[in-house]
């Protein structure tokens, strides 16, 4: 069984060739650790292997690791994401403890995180997902719909607007993938086109992280690369 620092070593050795494929440089990618159902423990060995930013799909088990996590590496050490669908009953503890949300669709959740966002912490930084192939069963809001909510949410205090998220729908090769990826980074310039002073583009994971780095991604998200395939049981309170 390999070790979280190994992964980590071949996932950083992928983004580094990817990155040279396109002709870019390694720092404009930001590798996210996705975390969820896996424990404390296993982000205190990610942290050791110089890994600091994290994104977790369930509020609560993430709000329980962030505090888990604090007992042993301070808290200002770790970037902490917010990446799966939030309910409005969440945005309180998600406003306050994370640093970012990556899965805003819908400015009623804004209007929330930007009203409950505390005083004394920096503005918390937002992506708006966008549901680039229109499935049907898929979080993000529409192509047609973006603009609109870019230009609501830009408009909040307490928020910063970085970018956009987006989970296609799985399609063999990279061509086809690509392909997808660069409509996310069509809406994504054109949101800049009108404005807004964007730096993120979330997109690709384990399976296609190299169509994401080729069509312009500055963030990947990737969770079973780097700790191994999700145990049966939540670990999070280990």
């Amino acid at each position: 069984m390999t070790s979280i620092a190994a992964n980590l070593q071949q996932v950083r050795e992928r983004l580094r060739a990817a990155c040279e494929a396109a002709s870019r440089r390694s720092s404009e990618v930001t590798l996210l650790a996705v975390s969820k159902t896996f424990g404390a423990d296993a982000v205190r060995q990610a942290h050791a292997a110089g890994q600091t930013a994290f994104g977790e799909n369930y509020v609560q088990e993430g709000i329980e690791k962030i505090a888990l996590v604090a007992e042993s590496v301070p808290r200002a050490a770790l970037e902490w994401h917010c990446i799966g669908p939030l309910q409005s009953n969440k945005t309180r503890v998600v406003a306050a403890q994370f640093d970012w949300v990556q899965s805003v669709d819908r400015l009623k959740i804004a209007q929330r995180l930007s009203e409950q966002r505390p005083a004394g912490l920096a503005p918390l930084n937002v992506c708006l997902q966008l549901n680039v192939d229109g499935g049907a069963n898929k979080s993000g809001v529409t192509l047609a719909e973006l603009p609109a909510l870019a230009d609501a949410v830009a408009a909040l205090p307490g928020l910063r607007l970085r970018g956009l998220m987006s989970i296609p729908e799985p399609v063999a090769g990279f061509d086809a993938q690509r392909a997808v990826f660069l409509r996310v980074r069509e809406a994504y310039e054109d949101l800049r086109a009108r404005g807004h002073a964007l730096d993120t583009l979330s997109m690709g994971m384990s399976d296609d992280l190299e169509a994401a780095v080729a069509a312009g991604a500055t963030l990947v998200r990737v969770g079973r690369a780097v700790f191994g395939h999700r145990p049966l049981k939540d670990p999070a309170a280990a």
